[in-house]
């Protein structure tokens, strides 16, 4: 029996339909990996490019996928030297993805918590947005142009500080200005780290009108757009701002201070990187690199060189990183703050957890456990395997580790020294460390659902 055509063609048609639901994603958080995916195979197709590469010849595909990654996962860790192993149009590719993946970041992380929001039961949504005061925050356009919108503005007028210093304190041209201050624009308040300078901004060290602006990009962009449109609604009323915006402004304080001490102290009479300058700029490049550390990969002294207390330190740092739904890195301050205020209220026989005259929904304590819990073994691992196949010391692998699931892109310079295998775990540590906090913490939320039946209560002898 002969089939006709149209028959054959329509049963073609089903079974790629079907073929695609099937696997299609179905979870928002599945939607943001396949995304950060295929920016980052695009670009790595664009840098393998002959035009991509300074000089005669190409890429090889491990050069372009790391770089590719580090650039969308706005990581900063690097095998080539930018300014020199890229050409002008690598360079350039480099910089769109920067600023694909941090407004990325950006933006779905925050559509994921309006998401959470709106999943909720009527009475948590309604309990949610009087907490955050979000009415017309679950808007998509709204939430969208506001990040496009601090974006650009934050961006620009850092360029112009910046492309000003360049030419009125170094004497560069106006397109070179120009041009270097887009650049470490772009890259601060993404927190990529990536810079045109192959000892990254040690240059500068002692310049408060290129750290100090810099530092209040790295900043602005750690802390959120959830937190920056909350301030920038209410900033006259500290009082009515909402847990999340109060856990990410004094974690961040606490931590830019503490860092700030911490680091200066270590290294102040270290002739490598500290022990040199005058006690005002020892001063400005501890606070610079406590800033760095938690978000960005810049550098303005000698990481390589530093205490190996300080590494440990700058480790916790990063390890924590920035706010939820910015461009920071970690598995960021509000998680940390929630197993503090834990830890502090069952020390004080306490039976719930309030932070700021709220009470913290049970829910977030599993939550925060549990991220908390796959980082640790997850970095562990990974810093364990890498101890297997490299001779590096423990010290500065678990801090290459840290920096590359943070997506801080700090070095002590044994990245490009690293075997393919050893690259690769670097490259997915950046990945999972991108999007698996953010990912996870939506998929964990979504997750909930009531339950219609408790068994009985037992308590395990603990300790």
């Amino acid at each position: 029996m002969q089939v006709e055509v149209p028959a054959v063609l329509r049963a073609l048609a089903a079974g790629f339909t079907r073929f695609i639901r099937a696997f299609a994603p179905r979870h928002p958080a599945q939607v943001i990996v396949l995304g950060f995916a295929a920016a980052v195979a695009v670009g790595t197709g664009l840098l393998l490019l002959p035009l991509a590469k300074a000089g005669d010849g190409g890429a090889s595909l491990l050069e372009a996928l790391f770089t590719a990654t580090s650039a969308v996962c706005v990581t900063g860790l690097i095998t080539v030297d930018t300014p020199v192993f890229w050409s002008g149009f690598g360079q350039v590719v480099i910089l769109i993805l920067i600023q694909v993946g941090g407004f990325g970041v950006m933006s779905f992380g925050t559509l994921l918590g309006v998401l959470t929001a709106r999943r909720l039961g009527l009475k948590s949504r309604i309990s949610a947005a009087t907490e955050t005061k979000s009415s017309g925050f679950g808007d998509v356009r709204r939430v969208l142009v506001g990040v496009l919108l601090i974006s650009v503005v934050v961006e620009a007028v850092l360029a112009l500080i910046l492309a000003v210093r360049f030419m009125a304190g170094y004497g560069y041209g106006l397109g070179d200005a120009i041009w270097n201050g887009v650049f470490h624009s772009i890259s601060s308040f993404n927190n990529a780290g990536f810079a045109l300078y192959s000892n990254s901004l040690m240059g500068f060290v002692g310049d408060p009108w290129i750290c100090l602006p810099i530092a209040a990009a790295v900043i602005i962009g750690g802390l959120g757009f959830p937190v920056l449109f909350e301030l920038g609604r209410q900033y006259r009323s500290p009082i009515h701002w909402s847990m999340n915006t109060k856990l990410v402004l004094v974690g961040s304080a606490v931590l830019l201070a503490g860092g700030t001490v911490f680091l200066t102290a270590v290294e102040w009479t270290n002739p490598a990187t500290l022990g040199g300058l005058h006690p005002a700029e020892r001063v400005l490049a501890g606070f610079f690199q406590s800033v760095i550390t938690r978000t960005a990969g810049f550098n303005s002294i000698d990481i390589a060189q530093m205490n190996p207390v300080s590494w440990l330190g700058m480790d916790i740092l990063m390890f924590i990183g920035g706010g939820p739904a910015g461009t920071a890195g970690g598995l960021k301050i509000t998680t940390f703050a929630v197993l503090f205020f834990i830890l502090s209220t069952e020390l004080q026989g306490g039976t719930a957890v309030n932070i700021f005259g709220k009470r913290l929904s049970r829910a977030v304590h599993r939550q925060a456990i549990t991220v908390v819990l796959l980082a640790i073994a997850l970095v562990a691992g990974s810093t364990m395997f890498l101890m297997l196949i490299t001779d590096f010391g423990q010290e500065r692998i678990l801090f290459e580790v840290v920096s590359a699931f943070a997506t801080v892109g700090l070095s002590t310079g044994i990245t490009a020294g690293m075997p393919p295998a050893g690259q690769l775990v670097l490259i997915l540590l950046m990945f999972v460390g991108r999007l698996g906090p953010v990912t996870l913490g939506a998929a964990l939320a979504l997750r909930e659902r009531p339950l219609l039946y408790e068994y009985p209560k037992e308590r395990p002898l603990i300790g």
